[in-house]
């Protein structure tokens, strides 16, 4: 059996296992760790460190169900041809994207800041996302790989909630796919922006989506074992 039901708001979703995947958005070293661009701009990262425990019960979970996993890196080429000007060109000079960080490179592919923290690191096999963008969707092939594996609905989590966990969510909405999103998997910097945005997903009986937490979701997945 894979079919289960995933206790949510705005309802109750039911989901099928074997045509649901798991994304996780941009949990990189530069965004969550000590030392790391985030931290170096001002924020705590603790914050966002709150989503490592759920995200990493939610992963194992989708792993032992043999789900596709998938997982996102914002980042640009080394040379930035594909970084717009006006990205670039945004904030403190000496934090900007490809200037030498704490970690490398800022946002650049390659980079140690770059990957993906240690504790929710891709497995052979599960695809990474390398994004220009906020969005998991633009300027990359989410979409050719969720299709090819005839995916109906998405299980989101990452950081940050409001920027590039919720772009996704919207356009994986625009192009129809379901989108579950554990709240306590998600993190931001700003709490309050955190909450607003996970609000955003499921008003109006859930415009962009559903969302749960990392105990329904795994205890969802067990019902269907």
């Amino acid at each position: 059996m894979s079919r289960t039901v995933v206790a949510a708001e705005p309802g109750p979703l039911e989901v099928d296992l074997d045509t649901t995947a798991l994304v996780i958005i941009d949990m990189q070293r530069d965004f969550l760790m000590p030392g790391g661009f985030g931290e170096s701009l001002g924020n705590d990262v603790s914050l966002l460190g709150k989503a490592v425990g759920p995200c990493a019960r939610v992963l194992e979970a989708s792993r032992a169900r043999k789900m596709l996993v998938i997982h996102t890196r914002e980042g640009h080429r080394p040379d930035l041809s594909d970084a717009p000007r006006a990205k670039v060109e945004r904030g403190d000079p000496s934090m900007r994207i490809g200037t030498v960080g704490p970690m490398g490179r800022i946002l650049v592919r390659g980079e140690a800041g770059h990957d993906i923290i240690r504790e929710l690191y891709p497995r052979d096999g599960e695809p990474v996302i390398d994004k220009p963008g906020k969005g998991a969707f633009y300027a990359t092939d989410l979409h050719s790989i969720l299709q090819n594996a005839g995916v109906e609905t998405l299980i989101v989590c990452g950081v940050t909630t409001e920027v590039c966990v919720h772009t996704t969510v919207r356009e994986a909405n625009d192009r129809g796919y379901r989108c579950l999103v554990p709240g306590d998997c998600c993190g931001s910097y700003f709490p309050e922006f955190h909450e607003v945005g996970l609000r955003m997903i499921k008003a109006q009986g859930g415009i962009f989506g559903w969302v749960s937490d990392s105990t329904k979701v795994v205890e969802a997945f067990a019902r269907a074992s």
